[in-house]
C-alpha cells in the first residue's frame, strides 16, 4: 500500500468515525416534547327532568268525578278475564279465514246478488253472550236477533234525534252528599219514568247479573244473616241457567226485576227487538216463579235513549238507575277493601247502589258493607218503597 492509498483509507476511517457519533450524540437526544392533549371537559350537570305525578284516571275516587256506566265489552272481573281468550280466538279465526280464501277457486265465490242483509248480520257484539252466561266469541253474534226469531233488520239510524245513545253516569260529592247527574234528565218528560236516587235514610241495594251469577251461596248468606232485602236485576239468559236461585230470591223476599233476556245494548236493536226482550222475560218469569214480574227494568250497561226510556215507560216500567257504582267488572285492586270503600265514601239519602253478583270482591265484601251502612244510620228498603226527591 502506498502512501497516497494509505492517506485516502485513513481520511475515510476518520470520517466514519465523526459519522458515528455525531448518530450516537443525536440518538441519546430526548424527543422534542409535544403537547399533551388537553383532558377532555366534564360536561355541566343539567337540571334532571321534572317527575311529573301522574294523576289517576280512575273515576270513582276524588269529590265531582265522573262515574260512568260498565263498558259494554265486560260486565265484571270474569268476562274481563275472557276479553283476552276473546281476542286470541279472533285473531286464530281471521288467520284461519285469511288462509281459506286463498285457497278457493273461482267456483266457491261469494253470490254478489245475495241481499245485503243476508250477507252481513246485525252483530250486536256488545251483548253477546255463550251458554253459561259470559261474553265471548261463542256467543250469537247478535243475542237479540235470536230472541226474536233469527230476523236481522238494522236498527233505526243512531246518534238523532230521542234516539241519541245515551249512557248514565253521575258526578260524586264530598261525603254524604247526593252526586249530581247527567244533564238530560233534565228533559226527561213526565211519561218517561226513571229512579236514579230516592229520598231519606235509606239505601236501595241493587245487585245485577248481566254477567256469571258468582258465589251465590255466600250472597244469599250474607242477605238472610243481616235481614236485608236487595233489588236484582238478573238476565234472563240467567234465569234459564238457574231457575233455583230465583225462586229462592223470591222466597226470601227480595225483588227480581226485569234486565232483558240476552243484556244486549238496546241502542243496537230494534223495536221489535226490545219489545220482545221484555216480553219473553216477562213470560219466562212467570214460568219459573208463578208471579208477575215487579214494573222496575233496567238497561244493560246503562246505555239508553230518549225513545228508548218512554217506550219501556209505555210498556208499564219503571228504568232504574244508580247513585253509587264502581268499575266492578274489573278485579280490585284490593279486593274486598274497594267495594267496601266506594260505597261508604259516597254514602247519602235515598243511594241506589249497583254492583255486579258476579264480581267477587263484592260478595267477599258484602257482609261487611251492610253492616256499616247500617251502624251509619240507614236501612236497606226495597224500589217499591222509594221515595224519588220532589
Amino acid at each position: 500500500m502506498n502512501n497516497k492509498t494509505k492517506a485516502t483509507w485513513m481520511l475515510a476511517a476518520a470520517l466514519s468515525l465523526m459519522l458515528a457519533a455525531c448518530s450516537s450524540e443525536r440518538a441519546a437526544e430526548p424527543p422534542a416534547p409535544t403537547e399533551s392533549p388537553k383532558p377532555a371537559e366534564t360536561p355541566k350537570p343539567t337540571d334532571s327532568p321534572k317527575t311529573v305525578e301522574s294523576k289517576k284516571s280512575s273515576a270513582l275516587s276524588g269529590d265531582s268525578s265522573v262515574v260512568p256506566a260498565p263498558p259494554a265489552t265486560s260486565v265484571n272481573s270474569e268476562s274481563a278475564k275472557d276479553a283476552k281468550t276473546e281476542k286470541e280466538t279472533k285473531e286464530a279465526k281471521a288467520k284461519e279465514t285469511k288462509e281459506t280464501k286463498e285457497t278457493k277457486t273461482t267456483k266457491d265465490k261469494p253470490n254478489t246478488s245475495e241481499p245485503a242483509d243476508k250477507q252481513s248480520q246485525l252483530s250486536g257484539t256488545a251483548g253477546a253472550v255463550n251458554d253459561n252466561g259470559k261474553a265471548g266469541a261463542s256467543g250469537p253474534k247478535n243475542p237479540a236477533a235470536a230472541v226474536t226469531g233469527g230476523k236481522t233488520k238494522e236498527p233505526p239510524a243512531a246518534g238523532t234525534g230521542d234516539r241519541k245513545a245515551l249512557s248514565w253516569y253521575y258526578m260524586k260529592k264530598p261525603k254524604g252528599q247526593v252526586p249530581n247527574f247527567p244533564a238530560e234528565t233534565k228533559n226527561y218528560t213526565k211519561d218517561m219514568k226513571a229512579l236514579w236516587v230516592g229520598t231519606g235514610k235509606k239505601v236501595y241495594l241493587t245487585i245485577d247479573t248481566g254477567g256469571p251469577l258468582g258465589d251465590i251461596d255466600t250472597l244469599v248468606k250474607s242477605l238472610k244473616d243481616n235481614k236485608v232485602k236487595a233489588n236484582f236485576f238478573i238476565a234472563g239468559y240467567n234465569v234459564k241457567k238457574n231457575p233455583d236461585f230465583i225462586r229462592t230470591l223470591v222466597a226470601d223476599g227480595h225483588l227480581i226485576a226485569n234486565h232483558t233476556m240476552t243484556h244486549t245494548d238496546m241502542n243496537t236493536q230494534t223495536d221489535e227487538q226490545v219489545r220482545k226482550e221484555i216480553e219473553d222475560y216477562e213470560k219466562l218469569y212467570k214460568d219459573v216463579t208463578g208471579k208477575d214480574i215487579q214494573p222496575y227494568f233496567r238497561f244493560p250497561y246503562g246505555r239508553y235513549n230518549m225513545h228508548l226510556l218512554k217506550m219501556v215507560s209505555d210498556m208499564g216500567y219503571t228504568s232504574v238507575f244508580w247513585s253509587t257504582a264502581m268499575r266492578d267488572w274489573e278485579p280490585r285492586k284490593n279486593g274486598a277493601e274497594d267495594p267496601y270503600n266506594d260505597i261508604m265514601n259516597n254514602l247519602h239519602d235515598g243511594n241506589i247502589i249497583l254492583m255486579h253478583q258476579g264480581s267477587p270482591e263484592n260478595i267477599q265484601a258484602l257482609d261487611k258493607i251492610i253492616k256499616a251502612v247500617k251502624k251509619a244510620g240507614y236501612e236497606f228498603a226495597l224500589l217499591s218503597d222509594i221515595e224519588p226527591p220532589k
